[in-house]
């Protein structure tokens, strides 16, 4: 191979970096689209799947050519990547951006790690290269397996996310007891993964309660506190503009989490701050009154638009 110069490394770098910047808004587009679509977009999680499921053993087949597509769940990386192997937060980048360096001076990579149950394949290691060869367009990738045998017939169709939702309900009610402590409260989420950002939500509110107060603040005291003065007044505003009509299947907890999420991507996009209420109100403004069947279309045509975009960016320029 010609050696790489300095120069060319720096050329090399800055197409790398575009490349995951596309990926990232891709991935950003790809979750919204799913959220509306009612599609499940969630990378799974390799040990709530293991303990879901009845296990006969396992064993290593040796190194395999596996279909990329069939890649649906991670050991550890899961909240890092969505279901298509996109990133999705941006700490991600340094990883993600050398991996593919490596792939534009046509390196060689060593085998990424994988378990196999049924037809579906969890990274055990080399989630990073998964997702660049997935974004350049590979369908296959060399991977050494370790097969786990299983009686329940699994493939990349298959949706359990129902089952760990209902299992991820039962973890969030036994350590809040929101329902004993706000009897009545009722908090329904349909996708897995959800509920573990509710209790984040409630980690950081304790945390700003106790610097105010100088002092740790008890734990029951702190979800009681953001039910009544975060997640309540947000999910009276969802309730009053009867936004649940426009997505069905959809809870008032769906829309607090996406209009907390969409807070966040206004505030890096337009870079400076926005409040819950802006959000929602922007969130209102983009989707309240548009009937279902033309919003996902609109998204549709959206999301395949933006596809096509990136990937012509992440061609290389001649």
């Amino acid at each position: 191979m010609n050696e790489i110069s300095p120069r060319d490394e720096s050329f090399l770098e800055r197409l790398a970096k575009a490349d995951f910047e596309a990926a990232l808004r891709k991935g950003f587009w790809r979750s919204v689209f799913s959220w509306f679509t009612q599609s499940s977009n969630r990378l799974l999680p390799f040990d709530e799947v293991k303990a879901r499921l009845p296990m006969r053993g396992q064993h290593y087949i040796g190194l395999q050519e596996v279909p990329i597509e069939k890649i649906i769940g991670s050991v550890g990386r899961y909240q890092d990547f969505d279901r298509a192997f996109l990133p999705r937060h941006s700490r991600t980048a340094s990883r993600w951006i050398s991996i593919d360096v490596a792939h534009l001076q046509d390196i060689d990579l060593p085998p990424v790690e994988l378990y196999k149950i049924g037809e579906a394949y969890f990274v055990k290691d080399g989630n990073h290269r998964v997702s660049v060869a997935r974004e350049r367009g590979q369908k296959f990738i060399d991977a050494y397996v370790i097969e786990i045998e299983t009686p329940v017939p699994i493939d990349e169709h298959t949706d359990i996310d129902e089952l760990i939702t209902l299992h991820e309900k039962g973890e969030f009610y036994a350590k809040t007891r929101l329902d004993q402590l706000r009897p009545g409260a009722k908090i329904d989420l349909t996708l897995p993964g959800q509920y573990a950002k509710l209790l984040e939500h409630i980690d950081v509110h304790r945390y700003f309660m106790g610097l105010e107060r100088g002092e740790e603040v008890p734990y029951e005291e702190a979800v009681t506190s953001w039910y009544d003065e975060v997640y309540l007044p947000l999910a009276r505003v969802i309730e009053a503009s009867d936004l649940l009509k426009d997505f069905p299947g959809r809870t008032v907890a769906d829309l607090y989490l996406w209009i907390i999420e969409h807070l966040w991507y206004l505030r890096e996009q337009y870079r400076r701050e926005v409040t819950p209420e802006e959000a929602a109100n922007h969130f209102r403004e983009q989707f309240a009154g548009v009937k279902s069947s033309s919003l996902l279309g609109i998204l549709r045509r959206l999301f395949q638009g933006l596809i096509a975009h990136s990937d012509r960016e992440a061609e290389p320029k001649g």
